[in-house]
């Protein structure tokens, strides 16, 4: 999760973050290049003879800033369209889950298996146990095997919502009468907090996300636990 001061990203929990991770950086150096290559012409104009007639009609000039904008495209273009490949559809998912968007809770159903579903509520601040975040923290966590592919159907009953975990590069739009999906792999067992990201009325802020990876055998301990409760 996020940390106080915190300026960067949370730590990445999945492939797809790791590379989206990879990419910011990548072309924040870009950026910075740019910005530098720039305020040096600027500077240098200012300070010397380069505004010269002849240099700023130069044929040499035109080229190299056409030129090289569409190279500095192609170095950007490359590595997103990977990403975007990276984040395709999955095939053949060994777990799928329905997220359902309400004012203001999430519902869950496990599609793979028989009357496993339920409701997530923002657990309210005087409810809190010592070590359980405010505003973070639901009642019931979406619980998933580590380093299995997982896809999530994501809509929603009543008004536009999103489901976005950022520790795992997941940000999805939750639309009334369509079905979103996305999909990701948590390589590491934890806790991973997401909200919602569309404003959906006045308690939008208060229906928080909280996935919990764990070993596949505690998985299915769990599956088996909540069936029988069901």
């Amino acid at each position: 999760m996020a940390h106080p001061t915190q300026l960067g990203f949370q730590d990445a929990a999945s492939p797809v973050m790791e590379e989206l991770l990879h990419f910011h950086d990548h072309a924040l150096m870009i950026v910075f290049l740019i910005s530098t290559f720039v305020l040096y012409i600027i500077l240098a104009m200012v300070s010397t003879k380069l505004t010269n007639k002849l240099i700023l009609d130069s044929q040499e000039i035109e080229v190299v800033w056409t030129v090289l904008p569409a190279i500095i495209l192609v170095l950007i273009a490359l590595p997103s369209l990977r990403i975007l490949y990276l984040m395709d559809e999955l095939n053949d998912p060994h777990l799928t889950i329905k997220a359902m968007g309400h004012q203001w809770y999430w519902s869950y159903e496990y599609t793979d298996y028989e009357n496993l579903g339920f409701d997530a509520y923002m657990v309210p601040t005087q409810d809190l146990t010592p070590g359980q975040f405010r505003l973070l923290e639901t009642d019931h966590r979406v619980v998933i095997p580590m380093e299995s592919p997982t896809r999530v159907l994501i809509s929603a009953e009543d008004v536009l919502h999103s489901w976005a975990v950022p520790s795992l590069g997941v940000k999805m739009d939750a639309i009334p009468g369509r079905l979103n999906q996305t999909t990701f792999m948590v390589f590491r067992p934890g806790m991973h907090y997401g909200q919602c990201s569309e404003i959906c009325g006045a308690n939008h802020s208060f229906m928080p996300i909280v996935i919990e990876a764990v070993p596949l055998e505690h998985f299915e301990n769990w599956s088996a636990l909540m069936l029988e409760d069901a």
